[in-house]
This record gives structure tokens, C-alpha cells and sequence, in this order.
């Protein structure tokens, strides 16, 4: 049995989880700016795309966003194969199954948080995926994203078999998403926030597992939680909050590997060469900006900040100006703070 090598523990620290519609090249390469140690991840892509679809847009990626991962959906080991190595060709650092997407149309596909139920299948695809990218594609880790359970599946041993059948088929390393999937009854976003989360169940498996690579997923928003659990596991993956308020993903970064943390607008001015170049191969200026309006969350004229760029970045001609112009109305708002009493 071929096993995916291990990926470098300081790699494994901070991560930002695949985001259907928002973790795209451009929050990439936004995110590694703002956390030169995260490992990023691509928006779920399904087998059938990558192997039949537009390559070129659907695994778009700047150079600059390395360590990246490759998430996959699908449930067919031949084709999650094909797909896996397709990944790796194009320079993906590591190839995610995603065992924990619970929307409907991923189960009228029988992908996602369904395979939690179907171990066997899982393991199989993982195998396969692990044969193809280590063997032909120069030793790319295979990883899983799954759930704890399913609907009423709260048994921490059957999800402990499922986390050992996969294994044993060559991964290493998971991310816990430490929540049960509703499958009926739950939209997808009340499924990242209605099951009860429990942590424990992803700490007790890395106690128990201490040879696997375990990553705690779920409920993080501030930086002592997340802190907090890298007492127990391996690293924390940020989702929401790194999207909201990614200046929080800076101060992870500065504050667990001893960077210097910068200003907001310095960092977002550290953007404009990737913007200008961009925007000179035809992109509109909306598709980058969408992903910076929460730089300045819960700062005085960050609601400015977001409204400026709202506003303009649709419209024709909109360039790198209108950032700045962005700036400028938030920096006036923090020039009106008045000075402490003596």
C-alpha cells in the first residue's frame, strides 16, 4: 500500500478552508499576501470538471499562492484518480477529498458529507488518488475533509473506523470539520452553524491517532480559539472569519510565526501590482475587490471602505483609483478619532 507523504507541520499551522464562490485565485493571492505561512485552498471542484471542463479558469492559480491545495468532489475512484493527477500536473501541493459538503445537489451526486456513510468507497478513492499522484506525479499528499457524522450518527467509534479505513488506504492527514452533516432538514449554511460543535472528538483522534495529521475546522472566529486549539491538534482552519475579517488571518500569521504585523492599507497597497496586471488581461476590477471588503471589519470607516468599493468597482474603467479612493474615505474616518486626554 502506496501512503501520501506527510505535509511539513508548519504548513499545517494556519489554513483557509475551501469556500464554494469565494475561494477563488484572486482570494488566494489576496489571503498569501496577508499570511505568507497559510495553506490555501481552491473552491470544490468536481472530478468530471477538471477532467472535462475548462481547465484553464476552473484550476486557475498565481504562483504566488503556493502552498495551495486542490479540493475535489466526487465519489468514482478512477475518475478522482485522473482528476487527483491532473492536479498535481498543473502544481497543486496537495489534493483534497471533500468527504463534508452537505447541499443537496452534492448528494443527488453522492459525493460530499454523504461518503461519511460509505467508508469503503472513500478509502477506494483514496487509494486510487494516492497511486496516481505518487506515483506519476512526484509525491503529492492526498487529504480528506469530512464531518464528524451524518443526521444522527453520533458515535464517536464509527467515526473513528471511517477516519481508520481511509488511512489505511494511504492518507494521512484530515480535516475535521467537527460537526455532524444534516442531510435533510438543513440548509448548507445552518449546517455550519446548527449541529453542536465538538472539538473534543477531533483532539481525542489525535490523541489516539498521534501518527495522523489532524486539522480542527469549524466555529473559528477569533485568534484565541483558534490559538487554543493547537494545543491539541496539528492546526487550525479558518472559514468564514478568515473571509469577513481577513486582517484576522494576519495576525495569526505575524502572532504564531513571528512576523511583523502591518497596517491594513499598506498591506492592501502591496495588492495594486496584482491588481494593475489583472486588470490589464481584461478582469474586472469587481472580481478582485468582492474578496477585500471585509479588511477593514469592525474599524472606524470600514462600512466606507465597503460601500466605495460596492459602489464603483462594477463600472466601467474602474481601476486601482478607486481602492485608493476607498482608503482615503476609511483613513479620514480614523483621522476624526479624537486624541486620549492627557
Amino acid at each position: 500500500m502506496i501512503h501520501a507523504p506527510a505535509i511539513p507541520p508548519a504548513q499545517l499551522r494556519l489554513s483557509v478552508a475551501p469556500m464554494m464562490d469565494w475561494t477563488d485565485s484572486h482570494c488566494r493571492v489576496f489571503h498569501r499576501l496577508l499570511a505568507p505561512h497559510a495553506r490555501l485552498y481552491t473552491e470544490m471542484v468536481h472530478a468530471n470538471a477538471v477532467i472535462h471542463g475548462d481547465r484553464e479558469r476552473l484550476l486557475a492559480m498565481d504562483p504566488v499562492e503556493h502552498p495551495v491545495a486542490l479540493q475535489l468532489g466526487g465519489s468514482e475512484p478512477e475518475l478522482l484518480a485522473q482528476a487527483a493527477r491532473i492536479g498535481a500536473d498543473t502544481g497543486f501541493d496537495e489534493i483534497n477529498l471533500n468527504c463534508g459538503c452537505p447541499s443537496d445537489r452534492v448528494q443527488a451526486g453522492r459525493f460530499g458529507a454523504c461518503l461519511m456513510r460509505e467508508p469503503t468507497l472513500v478509502a477506494a478513492s483514496v487509494a486510487a488518488m494516492v497511486e496516481a499522484c505518487c506515483s506519476e506525479a512526484g509525491d503529492v499528499p492526498v487529504t480528506v475533509k469530512c464531518r464528524l457524522g451524518v443526521d444522527d450518527d453520533h458515535d464517536y467509534d464509527r467515526f473513528c473506523a471511517f477516519i481508520d479505513e481511509v488511512a489505511d488506504a494511504g492518507c494521512r492527514m484530515f480535516v475535521v470539520h467537527a460537526r455532524n452533516a444534516w442531510l435533510q432538514g438543513l440548509s448548507p449554511k445552518e449546517n455550519r452553524e446548527v449541529p453542536p460543535l465538538r472539538y473534543d472528538w477531533a483532539y481525542r483522534l489525535k490523541r489516539e491517532r498521534p501518527d495522523l495529521q489532524v486539522i480542527v475546522n469549524g466555529g473559528i472566529n477569533d485568534a484565541n480559539e483558534a490559538t487554543t486549539h493547537l494545543g491539541h491538534v496539528d492546526g487550525a482552519m479558518l472559514g468564514r472569519a478568515a473571509y469577513h475579517d481577513p486582517y484576522l488571518l494576519h495576525r495569526l500569521d505575524a502572532q504564531w510565526f513571528g512576523g511583523v504585523q502591518r497596517p491594513r492599507a499598506e498591506l492592501l497597497r502591496a495588492l495594486r501590482p496584482y491588481v494593475e496586471a489583472q486588470l490589464e488581461r481584461g478582469v474586472f476590477l469587481k472580481h478582485i475587490t468582492r474578496h477585500l471588503l471585509g479588511l477593514f471589519a469592525n474599524q472606524r470607516g470600514g462600512r466606507a471602505f465597503r460601500q466605495v468599493l460596492s459602489e464603483g468597482a462594477h463600472k466601467p474603467g474602474a481601476d486601482w483609483g478607486l481602492v485608493e479612493r476607498a482608503l482615503a474615505v476609511t483613513e479620514s474616518f480614523q483621522s476624526d478619532v479624537a486624541p486620549a486626554s492627557p
